[in-house]
């Protein structure tokens, strides 16, 4: 097997603990080069993480005859753009969440990567964590019956808005949007992987706590392609912290938390069961060996562009109007 040389552009928090290791411990894997603008970071990140190369400088780390692939872990604002330069070196791509700014901007890296020929993929990490596949198998066995609905349930408290918050994550001309579109897209995308594609939403945006630019609540209601029907509400500023998604069957369900490891709850007509599956400690990394192993033709990443765009689709259905309403960029 050939080990897949790796470089990271933007080595920020993310790339600590949930992702960078992944590289190098996966299977035929290898972290060889890492990016940031800042020098004294990029070269701090590379000593820490033994890493061979730092630049200050994505074209360099692109056009690195070292590095095969990459992965973009910036902010969305700039997805696009480093993902339209891998596709012109015909390097394949590994992009963050949320995949990029827009579905328009999704579909435009999508058709770079096709004309170059080359793969893209999302850090859409959760289908490969043991605890989401195990809901998996429960919904494709059965065992909760034919799928009629599902429930979402993600209310936060407010952040703290000053000292060392990331202010980015809140900043809809960097992320596109609040922490509906930092966090609530894992539990959009799962769904998609265990139920389908979503072919209708309708839903609301509001910001109700006027800290940041970004909405900071939003309630939708949304359609799979096979029937099922799903509502979700995404609050930033309550009181309380609630972490709940709910798949509703003919003859039973499943609980989860798509944040904390708690144990999946399993309700059928035989009794109520907890199942305790822990993560692993660097969660990106399976999903890391599925685009190692299928870079050397032995599987397949479940988590693509193509997969990943629908996500972003979601989220822009549901913010258009309070985007537009500000005259913010989208």
């Amino acid at each position: 097997m050939k080990t897949i040389r790796w470089g990271i552009i933007g080595v920020g928090d993310v790339t600590e603990v949930k992702s960078g290791p992944g590289f190098q411990k996966a299977r035929n894997s290898s972290l060889v080069a890492v990016m940031r603008r800042n020098g004294a970071l990029a070269k701090d990140y590379a000593e820490r993480h033994a890493v061979r190369r730092w630049y200050v400088d994505a074209d360099a780390l692109i056009n690195d005859p070292d590095v095969d692939a990459v992965y973009i872990a910036t902010p969305p604002h700039v997805h696009r753009e480093y993902t339209l330069l891998c596709a012109q070196a015909k390097k394949p791509v590994f992009v963050e969440k949320p995949m990029a700014m827009s579905f328009a901007e999704c579909s435009d890296m999508i058709d770079a990567c096709q004309t170059a020929g080359v793969p893209l993929w999302v850090a859409y990490y959760r289908r490969m964590l043991p605890r989401f596949l195990k809901i998996k198998d429960i919904i494709d066995s059965g065992e909760i019956g034919d799928v009629r609905s599902v429930v979402i349930k993600l209310y936060q408290q407010p952040p703290n808005m000053h000292g060392s918050e990331i202010l980015w994550k809140y900043d809809p001309l960097i992320n596109g949007g609040g922490k509906f579109v930092d966090m609530g897209v894992h539990t959009l995308d799962f769904l998609d992987y265990v139920l389908g594609p979503i072919k209708s939403v309708q839903g609301s945006a509001a910001n109700q706590g006027g800290l940041y630019a970004a909405e900071d609540h939003v309630v939708a209601s949304f359609v799979f392609d096979s029937g099922v029907m799903g509502v979700g509400d995404w609050c930033s500023t309550s009181a309380f912290a609630t972490d709940e998604t709910t798949i509703v069957g003919t003859r039973g369900e499943v609980r989860f938390s798509t944040f904390d490891a708690e144990p999946l709850l399993l309700a059928t007509e035989s009794g109520t069961k907890m199942l305790p599956i822990d993560n692993p400690p660097h969660v990106h990394q399976p999903l890391i060996q599925s685009i190692v192993d299928e870079l050397n033709g032995i599987g397949m990443c479940p988590s693509t562009g193509i997969s990943g765009a629908r996500t972003t689709w979601f989220t822009d259905q549901v913010l258009r109007d309070y985007h537009q309403g500000r005259s913010l960029a989208y």
